[in-house]
C-alpha cells in the first residue's frame, strides 16, 4: 500500500470514474444541465391552488448521518382507538424537473444515484438534490404527502394522497435516534429543542412497529445483514465501516413500505398503470430448503414465505450472532428485485420478501429514477388525468431501471472492493474463516468473517454451494480492477 493517503483517494476515484464509464453511466453533467441549474430558482409553492399548506406540523427527518439529499419527512398524529394518522412528505421534485430536459435525460440515463467510498455520483445535479428538491430544515418544499392512518391492529385504513408544502422541523439521524428509541442514548439534540418531538418519534415508532408485527404475520421475512463499506476518515486511512440495523431505521423502513404500498393501490384504484418493485418467488427454493434442514429445520417443498419468515425468527433468537450469515445465504439464495409494469385489471407479482402485493418505489426521488416515474404518475392522478407514459414507454423503462440498477451496483462493488483491495493488501498469506455467498458456472465468491470483505474464490471451489462455510487464504489482491482472490485452505 501506498504511504500517500491523498494518492490512494485520487486512484480510487479514477477507479471509480472509470467503472462509470464501463457500464455506460455518465460521470458529470454535461454542460446543458449545468445551463438549467444556473437558471434555476426557488418557486412560490403556495401559488399551487392544489397544494396543502402543512409546515406548521412536526416534520422531521431521519437519514444518515452524512445525508444531503433528504427524500422523505415524517409526522404522527393520535387518532382514536389507539390508531396513529402517518403522514408521509416526499420531496417533489417533479416540480423543478422537466420531462426531457437536460436534467431528466441525465437521471433518465443512469436512473440512480451511485454511492461509492471514493465519490458519490448523483443522479441530479446537487442544486437541486441537495437544495432545491432535498427536504432541507427550516425550508419551505414541495412535497407530495401520503397520509393514513395505523389502527392498533397495524392495519392500513383510510389513505390520502395530495401535494402540500412542508418544512422540515428537524434534522435527525438514524445512530443517535435509534440509540434513544432503544434506550441506550440521550435525545439527540436536534430533537430535544422543538417541544412535543419527543413524544411524535414515539408515536411513529409504536405505529411503525405495529405494520412491522402484521407484516411479520403475514410472512415478511425479517433478514439482518453485515453491511461493511470502506470509508476515509480525516486522515486519509482506509477502515472498514459496519451498517448497524437499529431501531430507527427500523421505523423509517416500515413508513417507507406503508407508504410505497399504499401509492401502488392509489394508482391501481384510479385505474393508473404503475411501476412496480418486485421479488418474485425464489427460483433456488430448493437449495433454501436443504440449506434450513441443516438447521433441523423442514420447510416445504414450494415456496412458503410464512414457513421461511419462522424458520428466520427463530434462528434469530437461537443464534442471534451467526443470525447475519444466514440471513446472507437467504438473500443470495432469494434473487434480485426487479421492475415491471403492472397493467389495470392484471394481477400483481408482489414482493415475497415484504409479504406484500402491491409495492413500488416512491419515496427516494432524488435519488432514483422510478420514484421520479412514480411520483409523476401520482401528480396526474391526484389531477384525473392519464397516465403521463405510454404502455410502450413504461417497459422500456421497467427493464432499463432494473439493468441500470444492477449497473449502478457492480461500480459500486468494484470501488468498495478497490478499497478494500487497498487495505488487505498487507495480509496476503493470512488465512480467514469464510462463507460461501456465490456459486454459479461464472465462479464463486465467498466472505470472509472478520473483516466482513468478500472475493473470489479462486482455487478449491469444487463442490461448494451457496451458504456452505470453509476456510480460506488470501492469495492476491488487484487495487486497479477491484480484484480480491482466495484460495480454499
Amino acid at each position: 500500500m501506498t504511504n500517500d493517503k491523498h494518492s490512494d483517494r485520487e486512484q480510487l476515484k479514477k477507479i471509480a470514474r472509470d467503472a462509470m464509464l464501463e457500464r455506460d453511466m455518465l460521470a458529470e453533467f454535461s454542460r446543458q444541465v449545468r445551463a438549467e441549474m444556473k437558471r434555476a430558482t426557488p418557486r412560490d409553492l403556495l401559488a399551487h391552488d392544489q397544494r396543502k399548506d402543512l409546515r406548521d406540523l412536526l416534520w422531521a427527518s431521519i437519514d444518515n448521518d452524512d445525508s444531503e439529499d433528504l427524500d422523505q419527512l415524517t409526522v404522527a398524529v393520535p387518532h382514536a382507538g389507539g390508531a396513529t394518522k402517518i403522514f408521509v412528505a416526499v420531496a417533489d421534485v417533479d416540480e423543478y424537473v422537466d420531462r426531457e430536459d437536460a436534467v431528466d435525460r441525465h437521471a433518465s440515463h443512469n436512473t440512480t444515484s451511485v454511492y461509492t467510498s471514493a465519490q458519490i455520483f448523483p443522479m441530479l445535479p446537487t442544486r437541486l438534490s441537495y437544495d432545491l428538491t432535498s427536504l432541507n430544515e427550516n425550508e419551505d418544499r414541495a412535497a407530495m404527502v401520503v397520509e393514513f392512518i395505523v389502527d392498533a391492529a397495524g392495519v392500513l385504513q383510510d389513505p390520502e394522497i395530495y401535494p402540500a408544502v412542508v418544512r422540515n422541523k428537524a434534522k435527525l439521524a438514524y445512530n443517535s435516534v435509534g440509540a434513544w428509541l432503544a434506550g441506550t442514548g440521550p435525545l439527540p439534540a436536534a430533537a430535544e429543542e422543538i417541544d412535543g418531538l419527543a413524544e411524535n418519534l414515539r408515536l411513529q415508532d409504536g405505529a411503525a412497529q405495529r405494520l412491522r408485527t402484521l407484516r411479520e404475520d403475514h410472512g415478511a421475512l425479517e433478514l439482518q445483514t453485515i453491511q461493511a463499506r470502506p470509508t476515509f476518515g480525516e486522515d486519509g486511512q482506509i477502515a472498514i465501516e459496519l451498517d448497524q440495523a437499529n431501531r430507527a431505521k427500523e421505523l423509517i423502513e416500515d413508513l417507507m413500505i406503508a407508504t410505497n404500498t399504499l401509492t401502488a393501490r392509489f394508482l391501481r384504484a384510479r385505474e393508473l398503470p404503475s411501476l412496480r418493485r418486485v421479488v418474485r418467488e425464489p427460483r433456488r427454493w430448493g437449495r433454501i430448503v436443504e440449506f434450513a434442514a441443516q438447521y433441523d429445520a423442514a420447510l416445504p417443498a414450494d415456496p412458503d414465505a410464512k414457513a421461511l419468515s419462522q424458520f428466520l425468527m427463530e434462528q434469530s433468537k437461537r443464534d442471534a450472532l451467526r443470525f447475519p450469515d444466514l440471513s446472507l445465504t437467504v438473500i443470495k439464495l432469494m434473487g434480485a428485485g426487479e421492475y415491471v409494469v403492472e397493467r389495470p385489471g392484471q394481477k400483481a407479482i408482489g414482493h415475497f420478501g415484504l409479504a406484500v402485493r402491491n409495492y413500488t418505489h416512491s419515496t427516494a426521488p432524488n435519488r432514483r429514477f422510478p420514484d421520479l416515474i412514480t411520483q409523476r404518475m401520482l401528480k396526474c392522478a391526484c389531477l384525473g388525468k392519464g397516465s403521463p407514459y405510454s404502455q410502450g414507454e413504461l417497459d422500456a423503462l421497467a427493464k432499463y431501471c432494473t439493468n441500470k440498477e444492477d449497473d449502478a451496483d457492480k461500480v459500486e462493488r468494484k470501488v468498495n472492493k478497490a478499497a478494500t483491495a487497498l487495505l488487505l493488501e498487507p495480509r496476503v498469506g493470512e488465512k480467514f474463516d469464510a462463507l460461501v455467498t456465490g456459486a454459479a458456472s461464472k465462479g464463486t465468491w465467498v466472505r470472509i468473517i472478520d473483516p466482513p470483505v468478500e472475493g473470489k474464490l479462486i482455487r478449491g471451489e469444487s463442490g461448494l454451494d451457496v451458504g456452505d462455510r470453509v476456510q480460506v487464504e488470501l492469495v492476491g489482491t488487484n487495487v486497479a480492477r477491484g480484484f480480491i482472490d482466495f484460495a480454499r485452505c
